[in-house]
């Protein structure tokens, strides 16, 4: 799809070195971080890696199905990212809900613009 795309978009340029740099950077410089992960894999393995530069991220949810018991890192719970140093200690809030993204994460917006009106 890439490619297709790159045809009409001669510009098209994929740089992940660039983009890691740059959301390590952003970690780095914010005076706090939280982040909230819709499913998981690669893209939740960078945003907690890049909060690994700053000692933990303090707000962390986790929003997935993945389940912890075969050692996968999508599966993997803010326990595992605080023992890491990507999630701060105990003075943090983090949690993970066992639940499918798309269903919940809608009512999580919807519940909380609700609360601020």
């Amino acid at each position: 799809m890439i490619f297709f795309h790159s045809i009409n978009r001669a510009g098209l340029k994929i740089d992940i070195v660039e983009d890691l740099r740059r959301v390590n950077t952003l970690a780095m410089a914010a005076d706090c971080t939280g982040s909230i992960i819709l499913g998981s894999g690669i893209v939740k393995h960078h945003i907690c890696n890049a909060n690994l530069m700053r000692n933990g991220m303090e707000y962390a949810v986790y929003i997935n199905t993945a389940q912890e018991y075969d050692g996968s890192d999508a599966g993997a719970t803010p326990d595992e990212a605080v023992s890491w140093g990507k999630i701060c200690g105990e003075a943090c809030n983090h949690v993970k809900v066992h639940a499918d993204a798309t269903i919940v994460f809608p009512i999580l917006v919807a519940a909380t613009f609700a609360k601020s009106m």
